[in-house]
């Protein structure tokens, strides 16, 4: 008789990084066309090479039964994806999963929200990049920031436990609201992150090193009206967070250029497509589609992939904006 095939408990790369956070992507398509994410014209995956939502289901398992405690679903836009709400069920049903988390440009909240968190999603991440409509317009290229602050209020209504915005700030493009964005997160009750701009991807729209607006910058932007308390509180993620004294607001900081937040890196990613990306700015990855398609529903077969793949986790990445990118995958296809 054969022997069921044995798992280590947890994700260990080689240089001794836990991994238990997997940001799982479910299409690269999106309804908005952000300045920073991709080109004007894109072309999308055909379907056929996306994983289907069983598929994509199995890989959650599969990473949950090695340890991982935390999945966050991304797209692209995830919640333009066909039926995300039963893929949402299956991975909130797992046992092993301390949180089920999702990133959205909000714009399919209003209608979706009190679903996703029946479905078993605890937190959700909303990006908000301006509050003037016009310049949200230009920033989206396509996004209509009324329905998207109706998605805040329908999400804050649906009871999760956190809501918070992720924004994206541009030299000379929007960097003059990062206070008025700190000033609404925190009259809402809700957190916020900062994100230095990652430099994936040809997007044709401005350049990334002239558009580069750092943490460092943002902070003494805030330190003008606020007073920021450094705290060691986490979410699992590269954000480093601070208290406002004045409200209690806590505001993180994604800073891939600035302060690199790779040594204690325990993310990876799954693309749409299936692929298993082991550093957001490297191309170390495993084909996991072709373990899924030559092996359908071999668990062991998916984790034993997963498992080898923690041999080629990178030490980190590199990022120079002052270069043409070397990775020319865009983030709605890498998974934001």
């Amino acid at each position: 008789m054969n022997r069921p095939a044995q798992f280590p408990p947890r994700l260990v790369d080689r240089f001794g990084r836990v991994v238990d956070y997997v940001r799982i992507s479910v299409t690269d398509r999106c309804d908005f066309r952000c300045v920073y994410c991709m080109d004007e014209q894109m072309t999308f995956l055909p379907r056929a090479r996306i994983l289907t939502l069983e598929e994509l289901a199995l890989v959650g398992r599969a990473f949950a039964e090695l340890g991982v405690r935390k999945i966050r679903l991304t797209g692209g836009e995830p919640l333009v994806r066909n039926n995300v709400l039963k893929l949402m069920r299956e991975l909130g049903a797992l046992t092993q999963l301390q949180e089920l988390v999702l990133t959205t440009n909000g714009s399919q909240l209003p209608h979706m929200a009190q679903d996703i968190r029946a479905a078993g999603v605890k937190r959700i991440n909303i990006s908000l990049d301006s509050l003037d409509a016009e310049r949200f317009r230009r920033l989206t290229r396509v996004g209509d920031l009324h329905q998207v602050l109706a998605g805040i209020d329908a999400a804050l209504a649906a009871g999760f436990d956190k809501v918070k915005i992720n924004a994206v700030i541009l030299k000379h493009r929007n960097d003059d609201e990062v206070v008025p964005l700190v000033e609404f997160a925190s009259s809402r009750g809700m957190d916020i992150s900062f994100i230095e701009e990652m430099p994936l991807g040809t997007i044709g729209d401005h350049d990334r090193a002239e558009a580069y607006y750092s943490s460092d910058e943002i902070r003494a932007d805030l330190e003008r009206r606020f007073t920021l308390l450094p705290t060691t509180e986490t979410t699992g993620g590269p954000s480093r967070y601070f208290r406002l004294a004045e409200t209690g607001t806590r505001v993180g900081f994604i800073s891939p250029h600035s302060h690199n937040f790779c040594g204690d890196c325990n993310r990876v990613r799954v693309t749409a497509e299936g692929r298993l990306l082991l550093c957001l700015g490297q191309e170390h990855s495993v084909d996991l589609r072709e373990v899924l398609r030559s092996h359908p529903g071999d668990l062991d077969a998916l984790k034993q992939a997963i498992v080898a793949s923690m041999a080629i986790k990178p030490k980190g990445h590199d990022f120079d904006l002052r270069e043409q990118p070397l990775i020319f995958r865009h983030m709605s296809h890498t998974g934001g």
